[in-house]
């Protein structure tokens, strides 16, 4: 939802994800499927590893992050599970962002 330098691929990926859900939560709404995504922010995995060890570049990414912290891969659960559950019965094409409030600036 936000492009970023180096990571143009990932960026639109992320978009492209967003547009997916919502055009298949259309396409299968008559057979009552639910397609929603989670739309992570900046999550400490292996491919970001390089990202947190440039000090230069994780203080520019920390600046973006409200929280300011990286996201533990465990953040994004609580959202899957809401989900997955009947919680959510009444949503569908939408993509929730778990991301510290980097879309908040």
């Amino acid at each position: 939802m936000q492009g970023d330098k180096r990571v143009p691929a990932y960026a639109a990926s992320k978009g492209g994800i967003d547009q997916l859900s919502k055009s298949m939560a259309h396409d299968w709404a008559h057979y009552n499927i639910l397609v929603n995504a989670i739309g992570p922010g900046w999550v400490k995995t292996d491919v970001t590893a390089p990202l947190r060890q440039d000090k230069e570049r994780e203080a520019e990414i920390y600046g973006r992050i409200p929280l300011e912290r990286w996201a533990d891969p465990e953040d994004l659960a609580g959202t899957a599970v809401f989900l997955a559950s009947d919680a959510s019965d009444y949503i569908s094409g939408q993509t929730i962002f778990v991301d510290g409030g980097c879309l908040s600036m």
